[in-house]
């Protein structure tokens, strides 16, 4: 998909959401189109990909069917979105996602099947103890898997590094590229729904 057909993918659900045909929270995803079609260029179709609570665009470039999709989005899955015949599952839950994607990269290997492991995460859930444990795991057992850390450097409505009392983000940590990969974006929605964000 274009940049173009993500943005207007996502103002579809943006006006549902508005005009209160969606009754569930929504978590819209702006911003960060560019970086999304680099990285899914090298995500093939019969790999594994597991993302967040802001899923959309991830699940629309692993080619599932966006008529498919805006269906049960406008139904009230938008944080809860599954399409297991296309391998791409999601977790609302921080960093919950992690274990499970490590799980299947795991099985993968001793099954011998080269299929690939994509895991995205937010910059909040980059922090916790379950993704370096995670990453550590994968490692050294040398998993098929990436995770892809999307850093817009807020967590809800919260700066990510002052929430663990860090303002200097020069001393963030510095990720193996083999199995990490980190992008750094601006968005314009808040956490949820389609309105500005409020910064804590």
């Amino acid at each position: 998909m274009t940049k173009k057909q993500l943005i207007d993918f996502e103002n579809r659900i943006k006006t549902l959401f508005e005009d209160g045909k969606i009754k569930a929270p929504i978590h819209l995803s702006d911003g960060n189109e560019e970086q999304l079609i680099e990285i899914f260029k090298n995500i093939k179709k019969t790999d594994w990909v597991f993302s967040t609570w802001r899923n959309h665009y991830h699940a629309l470039l692993h080619g599932i069917n966006p008529e498919f999709l805006f269906a049960e989005l406008s139904s009230g899955n938008s944080i809860t979105f599954q399409s297991p015949e296309n391998n791409f599952f999601t977790s609302a839950i921080v960093g919950g996602i992690i274990p499970i994607a490590v799980g299947v990269a795991l099985a993968l290997k001793k099954k011998k099947d080269f299929k690939h492991v994509w895991c995205f995460i937010g910059d909040m859930a980059a922090e916790t103890g379950i993704f370096h444990e995670g990453l550590k795991y994968s490692m050294r057992n040398k998993l098929p898997i990436t995770f892809i850390i999307e850093d817009n450097g807020i967590s809800v409505a919260t700066p990510t590094q002052e929430s663990w009392g860090l303002e200097d983000v020069s001393h963030t940590i510095n990720y193996d590229s083999k199995y990490v990969i980190q992008y750094s974006y601006v968005k314009k929605y808040p956490h949820v729904g389609s309105g500005k964000w409020v910064t804590f």
